[in-house]
């Protein structure tokens, strides 16, 4: 093939060919960051009564101790993610890991609550800042047809990391005490910096965007795709999509374009509600079983079958996202979770098999809800935008996050039956299967839209 005659371009190449070793290492390293992300929310949930006790802290203190590292990725993901538009996806997610991970290690020698709270606010910083980096380079190294699927497959990573943490409690923490869990939280991110360095590329688009050397270029392809000939003259053609956005204007600024608000806003929305329902499920459903004097080990098999649920649910969703399309599919999921969510407000009292059958469909919905609707977001906004796009639509979506526990929370003080209580829960559900089939309408068959830009 003559590259002076057949430029090289994206994404087309990437949607033209298989994918190969390359590829899969790339998921592979951004499903590694995710998972450290898991890790480093769930541990803290484990440690945090612990370090209380350690220093004699009242349980009011917890709070902060909790909110400081969600605090922190929030504005990760709304200040620190648009710089990989600007700075490389790679330098970023580098940058990013070797930061949260020197945190996570001075926090073994914090000593009040001060000095850590500041620390899992820097920490939450850089996961913030990595997290939308991970996602935008699995994006453009994944073919359209595959992309829905991969970022859900790294974002399993994240539920992982949940897992993970819960037996590394169980194994670490009666012998070794809680700092062994930020050990552990800093060593993993740093033993992998040497292989994001190496074995990581950087963005083509953003080498090309930003006219860096063609060799350096050329040879992100060649990793691709190792038929091309060693050397050449090679010459770099984006589509119209790859070419839209920050070439002209802030990344940031793009997403409220008028061609793009309306999509930006209806996903801010649904990833708020998503992560309402998420962490008030998380947060509250073991102390809704407590108080309903079910034994703890079903209130810990009940909680961890909502998170196993969720990734049991993207073995499913991400491929009919990719072959039946991403709107209808995320709406569905959104839909049935209305269902199941309600059901198990009902469940509540019936046969344990029943109850945990209903929480784990719940948690296909509510844990698999979420990795779709960050494999939507993905779908949905080009590579020139799409760390923004991603990044902003997981930081305002936090604040629904810190909203979900806290009406939960507000209801069961005022007297809420828990079946009343999942009943409401259920509901919004429905309003998030509504607000992404109007996106879908508005964006799904349209050239314009995301889904048709690669």
């Amino acid at each position: 093939m003559s590259l002076a005659t057949h430029p090289l371009r994206l994404p087309d190449f990437v949607d033209d060919r298989p994918v190969g070793r390359f590829q899969y290492g790339v998921v592979t390293l951004c499903g590694l960051i995710m998972f450290i992300d898991g890790f480093d929310t769930q541990a803290i949930s484990y440690l945090a009564p612990h370090i209380a006790r350690e220093w004699g802290l009242s349980q009011q203190l917890l709070g902060p101790i909790f909110s400081s590292a969600l605090a922190g990725l929030m504005v990760g993901y709304l200040a620190l993610a648009p710089l990989s538009d600007r700075f490389g996806h790679k330098r970023v997610l580098v940058v990013a890991t070797v930061s949260f991970a020197v945190c996570t290690l001075a926090a073994v020698w914090s000593g009040n609550v001060t000095e850590l709270v500041v620390l899992r606010f820097l920490t939450g910083l850089g996961l913030g800042a990595a997290a939308p980096s991970a996602i935008a380079l699995t994006g453009e190294f994944s073919p359209k047809r595959l992309r829905a699927t991969f970022v859900l497959a790294i974002y399993c990573g994240f539920s992982l990391g949940f897992v993970a943490a819960g037996l590394a409690v169980g194994a670490l923490l009666p012998a070794h005490g809680w700092r062994s869990l930020f050990w552990v939280g800093a060593i993993v991110p740093l033993l992998l910096v040497p292989a994001l360095v190496r074995l990581l590329p950087e963005s083509p688009l953003f080498l090309i965007r930003r006219g860096r050397d063609p060799e350096q270029i050329y040879r992100v392809f060649r990793r691709i795709d190792r038929n091309l000939p060693a050397t050449g003259s090679p010459r770099f053609e984006l589509s119209d999509a790859a070419s839209d956005g920050p070439a002209t204007r802030a990344a940031l600024r793009t997403l409220f374009t008028r061609e793009w608000v309306l999509g930006t806003v209806l996903l801010w929305v649904v990833f708020a509600i998503n992560l309402a329902e998420f962490y008030a499920l998380q947060s509250w459903l073991p102390t809704i079983m407590t108080g309903l004097h079910y034994p703890m080990s079903t209130v810990v098999t009940a909680t961890t079958l909502t998170t196993v649920g969720g990734i049991a649910a993207a073995f499913v969703t991400g491929p009919a996202m990719d072959r039946l399309g991403a709107y209808g599919t995320v709406a569905a999921v959104y839909l049935v979770g209305f269902v199941f969510v309600a059901l198990t407000g009902l469940a509540l009292g019936s046969p344990i098999w029943v109850l945990l059958a209903a929480t784990f469909l719940s948690g296909c919905c509510v844990s698999g809800g979420q990795k779709s609707v960050i494999a939507l977001a993905a779908v949905f906004y080009p590579a020139a935008i799409r760390s923004s796009g991603v990044g902003w639509a997981l930081g305002i979506g936090r604040l629904g996050g810190i909203a979900g526990p806290l009406l939960v929370g507000a209801a069961l003080g005022a007297g809420w039956t828990p079946n009343a209580l999942f009943y409401a829960m259920s509901v919004p559900m429905l309003a998030a299967g509504l607000a992404v089939l109007v996106l879908g309408r508005r964006y799904g068959g349209a050239s314009r839209g995301a889904a048709a830009r690669g």
